[in-house]
């Protein structure tokens, strides 16, 4: 099977824990930075930690000294050693937005973030904090999600989403997943239910809602179930 994530994304919890953070200079004030504003608990070689960060000219002996020990290690600048890489971050606490390009380039990962800095209201978090309740107030997981899409038109003014139960046709013009047009991506991003064609690519396919429940149909379904259904076709 085709390796088609570099890296799984993760949000991980560091407030009291340790972390290993080796090296001096401005990279490693940087990283000691970083890690102060989540709490995490700095220590050296000798303590006991699960992640460690390496900021050394020559890292190569340390990160293999720490690997052999167990330990998932990001060494500054230096790629192909890292387990782990640290992303660009937009902070609209409690939303976090990471932008990371698996330590090919960090100007370009920072470049980004700048431009989503420019785009994401400063209030998001507020916004978050007002649907944090959601999840108790509407157990049926659709109509949580129809709730929250009403909130983020209310506070973008925007936004809608397809509702109802309904069934939204695509025939795709072309494998490339960049070539889907906006009401397209955002029907996949939305769908409940996907049922595509045989020949549909995976590029495309992972385009959906990870818990989208996904069918192999050749044809589209006769009837709406409940829900967004979303089907998939290429055009001959």
């Amino acid at each position: 099977m085709a390796v088609s994530l570099h890296s799984l994304p993760a949000f991980v919890r560091l407030d009291g824990r340790p972390v290993m953070l080796i090296g001096d200079g401005g990279a490693a004030e940087a990283k000691r930075r970083l890690l102060e504003r989540t709490g995490a608990v700095i220590v050296g070689e000798e303590a006991e930690a699960a992640l460690a960060i390496v900021a050394m000219d020559d890292p190569d002996a340390t990160v293999a000294r720490l690997k052999a020990r167990g330990l998932l290690v990001n060494a500054v600048d230096r790629s192909d050693l890292c387990d782990f890489t640290l992303p660009a971050i937009v902070d609209r606490s409690p939303v976090i937005v990471a932008v990371g390009t698996g330590g090919v380039s960090a100007g370009l990962a920072a470049a980004l973030r700048q431009r989503l800095e420019a785009v994401l209201p400063s209030d998001l978090g507020k916004l978050a904090e007002a649907v944090s309740g959601f999840r108790k107030e509407y157990p049926d997981s659709r109509a949580r999600r129809t709730a929250i899409d009403h909130a983020l038109n209310d506070h973008f003014g925007h936004y809608s989403r397809e509702s109802g139960n309904s069934v939204v046709a695509i025939t795709l013009t072309s494998p490339d997943p960049d070539d889907l047009t906006l009401r397209q991506a955002r029907a996949l991003a939305q769908a409940d239910r996907l049922l595509h064609a045989p020949d549909v690519p995976p590029a495309i396919l992972d385009r959906a809602r990870a818990d989208a429940v996904r069918i192999v149909s050749p044809a589209p379904p006769v009837d709406a179930c409940d829900g967004l259904t979303v089907y998939l076709e290429m055009a001959r």
